[in-house]
């Protein structure tokens, strides 16, 4: 699995602390910026990064920005992109379970680091469900993009 990370400035230092994260756990990523806290536009890293997602087989990304909520409109305007902002580990793991989520939308102002790590830990290893009902509706997100 890969990784794509991106963030704007005000989720720059939790990215760094994020790729901290994935390097403890051999989880290979491609940090596609921003690469300061000088001021930056999110959508072009949520575009960025949902972009490479969806062209690259068994991927996923990890966005953050001040509240996650920009990242996740932005991200989902990609096609293929299921991004979900999780403010907790019970919404990341239901984001992965229920509708395999493909991009992690997370927050830097409101949310501590610790909780974070959780937070991205439990996304990291939840697997879709797969079962019929989660599959169809899933489904039904893909069709409509079309």
């Amino acid at each position: 699995m890969k990784i794509f990370l991106g963030s704007d400035h005000a989720g720059f230092k939790f990215k760094e602390k994020i790729k901290k994260v994935l390097d403890k756990k051999n989880i290979s990523y491609e940090d596609c910026g921003t690469y300061s806290e000088n001021p930056c536009d999110y959508p072009d890293y949520a575009f960025l990064v949902g972009k490479h997602v969806a062209q690259t087989p068994d991927s996923k990304g990890i966005l953050v920005c001040g509240t996650g909520a920009g990242m996740c409109i932005a991200a989902n305007k990609v096609e293929g992109i299921r991004a979900a902002e999780a403010h907790d580990v019970y919404t990341a793991k239901m984001s992965r379970e229920h509708n395999d989520s493909n991009i992690l939308c997370l927050q830097a102002r409101k949310v501590k680091f610790t909780e974070t790590e959780r937070i991205v830990s439990t996304w990291l290893k939840t697997k879709f469900s797969k079962e019929v009902r989660h599959l169809r509706r899933v489904q039904k997100i893909s069709a409509y993009e079309y």
